[in-house]
């Protein structure tokens, strides 16, 4: 059987998509994360091998530039690749990364290279000092995709996803879902510690012995109750469907 005709736009796209918070083709205002296409690519074509080398370029210029924000600054300006400053420009990276792995609608790509993007950002998160701006937008992204992929269905909108028409079969093995329960309680754990490393607030105020704004205090308190409940609601529906599967309730211990 031919391979489906590809979604406008075509797959994969000549550069990283980046779609915008309001744009139509965006599947979770939640996440943000983009429409798939409405068939994975077939096993084995072309357009699979493309996708797939395309992401693990990506990745691997991750890697480096991971590894490069260890080196001497005199040694990383000879190279053409440049290291991480910032867990924001490590998050912008990955997703876009997982925005091309969840349009290519193909369980088989998204759920090894979820995975793997899943334990880079556990593994470098403590490198960076805490960028809740930038680290949480991309945990519910990843958060969104797991939960789906386990439910075979968006768990937004309940749309069935790609590749699920006939049921759960080339959704995530018992070893996908052990393996997820991992990254996901270590994210748990992780997250606290690296965001309690500095003050998530600007806390230059009393330093400078000015007084602080009512309106400014009014705006601080509400990015510290947004910032607990990011934490406290870490991956909340990736455990949620892990606990059905797996243990058939959600005992996953809560976030303190």
């Amino acid at each position: 059987m031919d391979e489906q005709a590809p979604e406008p736009g075509g797959f994969l796209p000549p550069s990283l998509p980046s779609p915008a918070p309001s744009s139509a083709s965006s599947s979770s205002a939640r996440s943000n994360l983009p429409h798939p296409r409405s068939h994975p690519l077939r096993a084995g074509s072309a357009k699979e091998d493309a996708a797939r080398r395309y992401v693990e370029g990506r990745l691997l210029h991750i890697s480096r530039r991971y590894t490069k924000k260890f080196q001497p600054v005199e040694e990383s300006r000879l190279e053409d690749v440049k290291g991480y400053e910032s867990m924001g420009q490590v998050a912008k990276d990955f997703g876009e990364i997982v925005d091309v792995v969840w349009l290519s609608g193909t369980p088989s790509l998204q759920i090894p290279y979820l995975l793997n993007i899943a334990g880079s950002v556990n593994t470098y998160l403590p490198a960076f000092p805490p960028s809740p701006k930038s680290t949480f937008p991309l945990l519910r992204k990843l958060d969104h995709a797991f939960s789906s992929l386990l439910k075979g269905e968006d768990s937004d909108t309940g749309e069935i996803l790609p590749g699920f028409e006939r049921g759960m079969r080339g959704g995530m093995s018992k070893t996908d879902m052990v393996r997820c329960k991992g990254l996901v309680e270590t994210a748990r754990v992780l997250i606290v510690d690296v965001m309690n490393k500095e003050p998530k607030l600007d806390e230059n105020i009393e330093e400078s012995g000015g007084e602080i704004d009512p309106e400014e205090d009014a705006e601080m308190d509400a990015d510290e109750q947004k910032f607990e409940m990011d934490v406290a609601g870490l991956y909340e529906q990736t455990i949620m469907q892990l606990g059905e599967q797996l243990d058939g309730n959600g005992g996953f211990g809560v976030v303190s």
